[in-house]
C-alpha cells in the first residue's frame, strides 16, 4: 500500500510544530518503498518554510536545515508520484465541489494521490474529512 504524505504532515515532520514528534515516531513505524510525495509537496514545502520565514517563525539557519534534511530523505526515502495534466483537471472537477472547501493544493493532492490509488495522510482536518467523501482512502493522523 502506498501512503501519499501532504506537505502538512512533512512540515510538522522538518520544523517545530506542536505534532512533530507524533508525526516522527509515525514515519519511522512505515516500511520503506511505501511512502510517496509529489513535486508539488515538495513546491509548498519550500514555500511554507519561507512564510516560516518571513514571519519569524524560524530562522533562515533552520529553514536551510530543513530543505537539506527534506531532500536528502526525499532521495532516499520517498517515491516521487509524477504529475500530470489530468491531475490539474481532475482537482479542478473536485474543487468544483465547493461543499467540500478545499483550497485547489489540496484538490491537487487528492487527485494525484487518488490516480496512484494511494492513501493520502494528512495532518489537515478539512482535508482528513473530505477524502472519505469523495471515495479517496485517507488517514487523518
Amino acid at each position: 500500500m502506498i501512503r501519499y504524505l501532504d506537505t502538512s504532515l512533512l512540515i510538522a515532520a522538518f520544523t517545530n510544530e506542536p505534532r512533530t514528534g507524533d508525526v516522527q515516531a509515525w514515519l519511522d513505524k512505515q516500511r520503506l518503498n511505501t511512502l510517496a510525495i509529489s513535486e508539488w509537496v515538495a513546491t509548498e514545502f519550500s514555500a511554507a518554510l519561507s512564510i516560516k520565514l518571513r514571519t519569524d517563525q524560524l530562522t533562515g539557519t533552520h529553514r536551510a536545515e530543513a530543505l537539506a534534511l527534506f531532500a536528502e530523505t526525499t532521495a532516499r526515502s520517498f517515491i516521487m508520484l509524477p504529475i500530470a495534466d489530468s491531475h490539474f483537471r481532475r482537482a479542478a472537477r473536485i474543487a468544483d465541489q465547493f461543499a467540500l472547501g478545499l483550497r485547489a493544493a489540496d484538490a491537487l493532492h487528492v487527485a494525484i494521490a487518488a490516480d496512484h490509488g494511494a492513501t493520502l495522510c494528512t495532518l489537515d482536518e478539512r482535508l482528513g474529512r473530505t477524502g472519505p467523501l469523495i471515495g479517496i482512502p485517507t488517514l487523518l493522523l
